[in-house]
């Protein structure tokens, strides 16, 4: 450790934050790595629906406690939110009301803590993942199954009344720049303090590749929507090599990119692998039509790949764009790719996007600023 204080934090997350394999859960584990090697007490608590404990978790905090997440369908008939709904233990109250010290939520999600009054006089930060309800809004937009789709507008709207809540918190703590300008018009005391992720320093080859390389959960409508995008409109006729490298594709995924010779799917690649084809790459590209939250694969993408090739909703407030090539249609999509094809990722242009990581996103001098605010 770093330094030592005997400071203590309950931190309540509303998933089981290991394997760090998905967005949310990303932030929440780096955010404990650099909370222990601060010397902070970390008493975690965590919502347990499918993930199963694990001693990395135990290493890193002084106590780690886990509650059964109720997914039943009763929830979905509340006028609460079925993601805070579904999240209520009061297991979990009695644990915090055994002390005075200062709590942390992740998300929304965990949220309905605020709204206990025995807890009003402690010191609540919320860490807020996403404007929830524009989240579950494009999440409806894209999806195409009729009762899922019917969940999310729900849900969304759902989201949108019961954010009045986070009034009761102390302070929220958004993870992009775009979030802080909405939260900061609606609530008092709104930081931004960018995503923790599991990078320390930029590991770039520079010179060239020979493909282009999208990469995400291909299970996710916003990904496999993303990809369909790129294989028909954009590499359907250029004679570049593009690969599709993600968890779990759907087999219509799996079909369509099968009838296109110049592109291929690498499914379920291991970390290592999807390491190599990154920083093997000429130019990842990483779109999305969805301008929620963070995209921490674009992290993954700047501190680990060559040319960054997004449209703007991908940066969606992240302070990235100045490391980025943004195109937002396919035909400019096309003319950048067939530009960036003829360059060279420099060893000046590297030392450049490490300079400028390590400014916004280094994990470091980011847990302190956090420290400052939820102890």
């Amino acid at each position: 450790m770093d330094n030592t204080i005997d400071q203590h934090l309950h931190l309540v997350s509303f998933d089981v934050p290991w394997p760090a394999n998905y967005g949310g859960v990303i932030d929440v584990f780096f955010k404990l790595q650099a909370l222990s090697q601060k010397g902070i007490q970390v008493h975690l608590h965590c919502y347990e629906y499918g993930r199963k404990p694990v001693d990395i978790l135990e290493s890193l905090c002084y106590e780690v406690n886990y509650y059964k997440r109720d997914i039943s369908k009763k929830h979905l008939f509340k006028t609460i939110p079925y993601i805070v709904s579904s999240r209520n233990s009061e297991e979990l109250v009695q644990r915090l009301l055994k002390d005075n010290f200062p709590i942390l939520l992740e998300g929304l999600h965990t949220a309905g803590l605020l709204e206990d009054s025995r807890l009003k006089k402690r010191k609540i930060s919320v860490r807020t993942h996403n404007i929830e309800h524009e989240y579950y809004l494009n999440l409806a937009k894209a999806e195409t199954a009729i009762l899922k789709k019917y969940y999310f507008y729900n849900e969304a709207a759902k989201l949108k009344k019961y954010e009045k809540v986070l009034r009761k918190a102390d302070q929220l703590i958004a993870i992009s720049q775009k979030d802080m300008d909405y939260f900061s018009k609606h609530f008092k005391n709104v930081s931004f303090i960018p995503a923790f992720h599991p990078h320390k320093t930029v590991q770039i080859k520079p010179g060239k590749g020979d493909y282009v390389l999208y990469h995400g959960n291909l299970s996710v409508a916003e990904n496999f929507n993303a990809v369909r995008y790129l294989v028909t409109s954009v590499f359907s006729d250029i004679d570049i090599p593009f690969k599709v490298a993600g968890l779990n594709p759907p087999e219509h995924l799996i079909n369509l990119i099968a009838e296109h010779p110049n592109v291929s799917l690498i499914p379920n690649p291991t970390d290592q692998e999807l390491y190599a084809l990154i920083s093997e790459a000429h130019i990842n590209v990483s779109i999305t039509f969805q301008a929620t939250g963070l995209k921490l694969k674009l992290l993954n993408t700047l501190y680990n790949g060559r040319f960054c090739l997004v449209n703007d909703k991908m940066l969606n407030g992240s302070a990235l764009d100045s490391l980025c090539i943004i195109a937002n249609d396919a035909a400019s999509l096309k003319k950048q790719i067939k530009a960036l094809r003829k360059k060279t990722f420099s060893q000046k242009t590297i030392q450049e996007r490490e300079e400028k990581l390590r400014l916004l996103y280094h994990n470091g001098h980011n847990i302190d600023k956090l420290i400052k605010l939820v102890t």
